[in-house]
């Protein structure tokens, strides 16, 4: 008898814990599948102008609906976007669903709150500033860094704290994500995107490609960001305060498998975009033109990558024929300071021309500048770690370090610009700086007769 009310016992027990582990796989799956219509990676960036916000998010199911809900003091308004399905280039064919939604006509110098989402699920609280309305006499102050991944991404702690401070009205990203967006799926992608949501959903965070976004065509990078212009993002242009920003694809050059009908594409949209940037009413409105693109001109790093020899492509053109070379269009246009990554380290060029330098004079290099300035800053941190340096550092080259990093770019004024390197090694302390100054809106590039 008493094994007969044992054995009862023991069937009831088993019974309820059969019923609670249903009951948690039944929890499960409806967390589960709240999870695929959550969103992930939120970040903005500028729209066709500076006055108008995108916002773009991937929920991992499709959700019917793409909404922002945002305001100055609440959500005060509602504005609906679209979604696309992007489909990775893998075997698995990893999906997702891209939504994007354009904020127009924000009111200047006003921080707004906004999230966004579905009826199915909202993100977190986030919010922006908007630029003022007189941008021109503003002076905005931009962090810039390439080379990030989501393994040894030793610069992002710093990056996050200095935007949660307040420290910047932007971010620019001069390539290379992730490393790469398209591992294991984009699993990659997705777990990088999540993690510089803490600074891109709270900055325009302005993106160009880098070499490790080539694969399925730069897929992943043209799905995933959402820049001004009509490129999917790989050129374009934008004005803050009084700089004019130009955003360029190196990889054209580099990646021919692809023909070079994206080339010549961008060297006549470059050229059309900086001879308006010229015209003498927006050069006086605007005088700084600053660019920037993955893979540099010039470096003095210790490897076999082009810019360490004669014949960068990106600096003079397609082998034999020289077509499409940037430098010669740069100077002709006077272009001000082109940004650089690729390289995993910082280096400050002189004021450089066809590897000669043109510097304002001997005592005052910066001042009344005779040619481009060229910054690399590759140092954000990725899994590849470090680049060394050559042992002799050539002439045109002013300073270099391997330290982890990023640069701090003010434009003060119509004639003065402010860089600054911030070393993660040495706990944020600045390692560089200098100052570009001019006392006309254009500078004065005229190369000597050879």
């Amino acid at each position: 008898m008493r094994q007969q009310r044992s054995l009862t016992s023991i069937m009831r027990q088993n019974t309820m814990r059969l019923i609670a582990v249903l009951a948690l796989l039944g929890l499960l799956n409806s967390v589960v599948g709240l999870v695929k219509y959550q969103p992930e990676a939120v970040h903005i960036a500028y729209g066709e102008d500076i006055r108008d916000i995108v916002v773009t998010w991937s929920t991992r199911q499709d959700t019917q609906e793409s909404i922002v809900e945002y305001g100055i003091n609440g959500y005060a308004l509602t504005a609906y976007g679209n979604s696309t399905l992007f489909v990775d280039g893998g075997p698995k064919k990893h999906r997702q669903y891209i939504h994007r939604v354009w904020l127009k006509n924000l009111t200047p110098n006003s921080k707004y709150v906004y999230h966004c989402g579905s009826g199915l699920g909202w993100s977190d609280v986030f919010y922006f500033n908007t630029a003022p309305d007189d941008s021109e006499n503003w002076s905005p102050r931009v962090v810039i860094f390439g080379d990030m991944g989501n393994e040894n991404a030793q610069s992002l702690s710093r990056l996050q704290e200095e935007t949660q401070r307040g420290l910047y009205d932007a971010a620019i990203h001069v390539g290379d994500f992730a490393y790469d967006m398209n591992t294991h799926e984009a699993r990659v992608g997705d777990e990088f995107m999540k993690q510089i949501q803490s600074v891109a959903a709270y900055l325009p965070y302005m993106t160009v490609p880098g070499n490790h976004e080539e694969k399925y065509n730069f897929s992943n990078y043209r799905a995933r960001f959402t820049m001004p212009g009509d490129s999917e993002g790989l050129w374009y242009s934008f004005n803050m305060g009084p700089v004019h920003f130009v955003a360029i694809e190196t990889e054209a050059y580099y990646f021919m498998n692809y023909g070079i009908k994206q080339l010549v594409k961008q060297f006549e949209w470059l050229d059309r975009d900086l001879t308006e940037a010229n015209r003498p009413e927006n050069r006086a409105k605007r005088p700084w033109i600053v660019t920037y693109g993955h893979r540099p001109m010039y470096c003095s790093n210790l490897n076999s990558d082009d810019c360490t020899n004669h014949q960068s492509l990106v600096r003079v053109g397609l082998p034999l024929l020289n077509w499409f070379g940037l430098e010669d269009l740069f100077f002709k246009h006077k272009v001000d300071l082109e940004l650089w990554a690729h390289e995993h380290s910082y280096e400050r060029l002189w004021p450089i021309y066809d590897f000669k330098v043109y510097n304002g004079s001997y005592s005052a290099p910066y001042t009344n500048y005779k040619a481009p300035v060229h910054i690399i800053t590759g140092s954000a941190g990725c899994k590849e770690g470090r680049e060394k340096f050559v042992p002799q550092r050539p002439p045109w080259s002013s300073f270099r370090s391997s330290d982890y990093g990023f640069t701090r770019m003010t434009a003060h004024n119509k004639t003065h610009l402010y860089l600054e390197q911030v070393s993660d090694d040495k706990e944020g302390e600045v390692i560089d700086r200098v100052w570009l100054i001019k006392d006309n809106f254009l500078p004065n590039y005229v190369v000597p007769d050879a």
